[in-house]
């Protein structure tokens, strides 16, 4: 069993948390981890640029003036791509970057992530964080205490308005709901916190993680 201290928002540790690695696959997948990361990235390119090719570009095919005899050099139609105003030699086109990862993959390295935060040592609980209002001042001193300011995940049980509005503008600050959670905002994150609510429903159901959908039916 892995042990997740529990801090207070003052800092102080209040206590600890048991996490089987069992429950998280036994071990890091650091081949899957890849994958998700791989695909994680390439889902968020676009790929919409776009540049005209020669058979695209307006304008005549005929070729301007006769091959040899007039003194200048050789050339083909308007379009040519040497000409200005032509098409481009090798045109970019719209391209999709995506890639597909089963659920059951996707699952396994978010866990594996996890369970590399926790070995090292990077994970922990908050207890006792509740906003009534949005107070960005607030939480930045609760994380300077828990001495996570230099870049946080925070995993809550569910959305969190006052408490989205707090920590939107900090630069290395970043908040999901668990169910949410996967392997790549994981591992860029330099530390991750789970509310008392949000471990507990991950440390009771991983595959699931309190997803509203499980918890209706």
């Amino acid at each position: 069993m892995i042990e997740i201290p529990v801090y207070d928002t003052s800092g102080k540790k209040v206590g600890s948390e048991k996490l089987d690695p069992a429950a998280l696959g036994g071990r890091i997948r650091i081949d899957l981890l890849k994958q998700a990361v791989v695909t994680y990235r390439a889902n968020q390119r676009q790929g919409t640029v776009m540049t005209k090719s020669r058979a695209m570009v307006h304008g005549s095919s005929k070729k301007l003036y006769r091959q040899k005899g007039t003194g200048r050099a050789r050339a083909g139609n308007l379009r040519t791509p040497v000409r200005v105003g032509g098409g481009h030699t090798f045109a970019k086109t719209n391209r999709d970057f995506s890639r597909k990862l089963p659920q059951k993959m996707r699952r396994m390295a978010r866990n594996s992530a996890i369970l590399a935060k926790a070995q090292s040592g990077s994970a922990m609980v908050l207890k006792g964080l509740s906003f009534d209002a949005p107070k960005t001042k607030t939480l930045v001193a609760i994380l300077r205490a828990t001495r996570t300011e230099r870049g946080a995940l925070l995993a809550v049980s569910g959305p969190d308005r006052h408490l989205a509005l707090s920590g939107r503008n900090l630069q290395n600050f970043g908040l999901k709901t668990v169910w949410e959670l996967n392997a790549y905002d994981v591992l860029r994150a330099r530390f991750l916190i789970f509310t008392a609510e949000a471990f507990a429903a991950f440390a009771a159901d991983p595959d699931q993680a309190g997803h509203p959908r499980a918890a209706a039916s």
